[in-house]
Parts: C-alpha cells; structure tokens; sequence
C-alpha cells in the first residue's frame, strides 16, 4: 500500500512513514524524496512522491516545487491528477494543515 492509497487514513501496521499534521515543508520534501527513491521503507512511487512535494511546496518547501516540476515531465497526465486529488483528500481530512 502506497501513501496516495491510504490517504486520509494512516496504516500503523504496514510501518509506512506517512505524512502528518506537524510536519514542517522540509520534512514533507525528506518524505518525498524518500517515495522519489524507494528509501527508507518507502515504496518507490512517482504518485505518492508527487503528492507528498505538492504538500510540501504548499507548505513552502522551495526544493519540493523543483522536485515536483521535475517529476512531473516523467508522469503522464492521470498520474499527476491522481497525486494532486490524493493531495487534496490529506488537506481536506485535516491530516496535512496548510499554512493560513
């Protein structure tokens, strides 16, 4: 399971690192980078990774909008719609809270 699937729930057993509601921009770009790579118990997954930039620049991550561009000319268009759509189910649970 994937964190663009899990999403607005988190899955404990499974031990993927997810993200949450106190992480910074810089930790949601370590996240990402994390899915971009396949490290540190992630999954190598261009969705999740592209979701968790797009909440990561959304919460002022600079490196995470040059990341998620990047991404994005390797994806094709329904991958980038279901990243932006997961993004938006973990903002509209509360999960991940934007800045005001």
């Amino acid at each position: 399971m994937i964190a663009q699937e899990t999403a607005p729930t988190t899955n404990e057993e499974q031990g993927l690192p997810l993200p949450t509601a106190d992480m910074s921009g810089d930790d949601l770009f370590r996240l990402g980078m994390m899915y971009s790579s396949g490290q540190g118990g992630c999954p190598m997954d261009r969705v999740s990774a592209h979701m968790i930039f797009n909440l990561a620049a959304m919460k002022g991550s600079v490196e995470a909008r040059v990341y998620r561009r990047e991404m994005s000319a390797e994806m094709e268009q329904d991958e980038i719609c279901e990243a932006q759509k997961a993004a938006r189910r973990w903002i509209d649970a509360g999960v991940v809270k934007l800045a005001a």
